[in-house]
């Protein structure tokens, strides 16, 4: 009994640092709705600058003034970010601002590396709590207790600063009507700035406080960030009070999960979310709140049948990449064949969220499934190549058919987050499942037969395959079906009104969208020749996304310019510098504020601006003849 008693402990100690960072996530989305992916960051920034203070400059700081000091100090970045950053992209859609804090996550990742090292970093004890104290036999950190007081006595104090200030009382406004509050006066802009602040320093306090506990290590910031998601939604986007109580649910789940449901403890946290989600989608103390900016998308309008110099230019680019394995080598037909591959996964999503509005964040699951269902079919079928790559991606279309069934009946970043839920319980189950799927040590030997051996043939049939995919997809997008679907996206209402149903419309374009996906997974497991849960994860989801807005979700062809540019660039970074993300985080960012419309949707404007600019210079010429 006293065993569990202290592991109940363990959970309350872990849920005060979550409840920290998730609460600092959930006041800064309840007021500017940016789903903030660099929060993280700003916690693994905590534990560092911590580790810097309490450990070199301990004498003239103290542990707890050097605790105090780095959240402070990272505070003041976040402002600095907030200002010359976000400020310059809070009016275009909440993806684009996840896009551009993604870049930012990046960067900090080499940045925290160049500056600290690769190297984990073990800080110091906390002064007067280094013991533990007796329970029948169990010790119990005398750390942890203190966290387990400071947990609640922070949902206090703040409670107190948002019931009982002026600045509290304009923070709650904004959370309900944040329009309304700028009509009546009040500073948006420092608004915003104020309440950035508080939440990164609740996360980068929550940071400093795990440097005793914990070693600072740069993978930190990924590994906070999914759980910081998990507490924010069950707890409900905006509460304070929620984050508290979901983030005691997800840690003791953790502590007794490993102890009661040991194969299946990882699923845990994401079937409640699941299931929160499902029954209550703004979240246990949350609010349903009014539809947010529609993800942007494909204007309505009647199929074209391509120019002929549209025709010609797309023979061109096709035979142009043919052509390649006449004279490049065997590596560049395999990066070829990998941009080949994630053009598909990218057209699949850009799919989904161009004609239906719906930005996945878990689509990675599919493609996953697809992996996995070659590998399945190969290895322990036996099936030849042809018949796994047929069948494999089934897996996927499965996959999507009920994850899809469930999520369609939510919208915005509730449908998001549900399908990261789902993604994450397919990563769950790839990693625990050891006897079918290998867990972490995956499916070996899935190599291509003979025929396809080749770099140059894989090539071949990779560009071939991805041809006929996105064909496919641009031939739904412009069907029936798609204008029914653009329908449903743009006003479900009057979609409803004239006979379409709307949630069977979205669940089919989910579906064709897994479809597509797990097509690309299966031939990406063949192109690896293994399958980890690696294809399943957060970060793969997050690399469609940002292929799919780097090349613009507005356009038809973003999706493929979007993948090669993303692709392309992290391959020749990673060979040309060590600091590939801390390049690669920049150049999204700078995309994102300078050509929010993404790489084709830039273009696509420059290009339709030039037909004016042309008639007005013939108009002079012909007026200066006439002179």
């Amino acid at each position: 009994m006293a065993f569990y008693f202290v592991q109940f402990l363990t959970g309350l100690a872990s849920a005060a640092s979550l409840f920290l960072v998730a609460s600092g996530l959930s006041i800064i989305f309840g007021v500017t709705r940016i789903v903030n992916f660099a929060h993280g960051a700003f916690y693994m920034l905590g534990a560092y600058v911590a580790f810097t203070l309490t450990a070199r400059f301990s004498g003239a700081l103290g542990f707890w003034g050097g605790i105090l000091a780095a959240s402070l100090i990272v505070a003041a970045i976040g402002v600095v970010v907030e200002m010359l950053l976000l400020r310059r992209i809070y009016h275009v859609p909440e993806l684009f601002q996840l896009l551009a804090t993604f870049g930012l996550t990046l960067m900090v990742e080499d940045l925290v590396v160049l500056t600290w090292g690769p190297n984990d970093l073990v800080g110091p004890r906390a002064p007067g709590l280094r013991g533990a104290l007796d329970f029948f036999g169990q010790k119990i950190p005398s750390y942890d207790l203190f966290l387990i007081v400071l947990g609640p006595a922070v949902l206090g104090l703040l409670w107190l600063v948002f019931q009982r200030t002026r600045w509290g009382v304009l923070v709650r406004a904004a959370t309900q009507d944040r329009d309304m509050v700028a009509a009546l006066g009040v500073n948006q802009k420092w608004l915003f700035t104020s309440v950035f602040a508080l939440g990164v320093f609740l996360a980068a306090l929550a940071g400093a406080l795990q440097i005793p506990r914990d070693a600072a290590n740069h993978a930190m910031d990924l590994r906070v960030i999914v759980d910081v998601f998990v507490v924010v939604v069950i707890g409900g986007l905006g509460s304070v009070v929620g984050a508290f109580v979901a983030a005691v649910l997800v840690s003791e789940l953790n502590a007794f999960g490993i102890l009661i449901f040991p194969k299946i403890s990882i699923i845990l946290v994401f079937l409640v979310m699941a299931v929160v989600l499902i029954v209550r989608p703004w979240g246990l103390l949350g609010r349903a709140e009014a539809p947010a900016r529609r993800t942007p998308g494909l204007a309505v309008h009647p199929w074209r049948i391509l120019t002929s110099n549209e025709r010609i230019a797309a023979a061109v680019a096709l035979l142009l990449a043919a052509s390649l394995p006449l004279f490049a080598g065997n590596y560049a037909l395999n990066v070829g064949a990998e941009i080949a591959i994630f053009v598909i996964f990218a057209a699949s999503l850009h799919f989904l969220m161009s004609a239906g509005g719906l930005a996945s964040f878990g689509h990675a699951a599919y493609f996953g499934l697809g992996a996995y269902g070659v590998a399945f079919a190969a290895k322990l079928a036996g099936l030849p190549m042809i018949a796994a790559l047929l069948l494999g991606p089934v897996l996927g279309l499965l996959g999507a058919a009920v994850f899809g069934f469930f999520a369609v009946q939510l919208s915005g970043v509730y449908f998001a987050m549900l399908t990261l839920a789902f993604a994450q319980i397919v990563w769950s189950i790839a990693f625990q499942w050891v006897d079918l799927t290998g867990g972490d040590n995956g499916i070996l030997g899935v190599w291509p037969e003979h025929w396809a051996a080749s770099p140059s043939h894989f090539y071949w049939l990779s560009l071939a395959v991805a041809a006929l995919v996105v064909g496919a997809l641009r031939i739904a997008m412009f069907s029936p079906f798609g204008f029914a679907l653009r329908a449903t996206r743009d006003s479900p209402l009057r979609g409803e009104a004239i006979g379409i149903n709307g949630k069977r419309i979205q669940w089919t374009a989910f579906v064709i969208a897994g479809l597509a996906a797990g097509i690309g997974g299966a031939l990406f497991a063949y192109l690896k020749g293994s399958v980890f849960p690696d294809v399943l994860g957060i970060p793969l989801s997050v690399d469609a996304l940002v292929m799919v807005l780097l090349g613009g979700v507005e356009t038809v062809s973003g999706a493929i310019v979007g993948a090669i540019v993303y692709k392309a660039l992290s391959i020749w970074l990673v060979s040309q510098t060590e600091w590939s993300k801390l390049v690669l985080g920049g150049f999204i960012v700078l995309v994102v504020v300078a050509f929010p419309k993404g790489i084709v949707g830039t273009v696509e404007a420059i290009w339709h601006r030039r037909p004016s600019s042309v008639k007005a210079a013939l108009l002079a010429s012909k007026v200066e003849t006439a002179e």
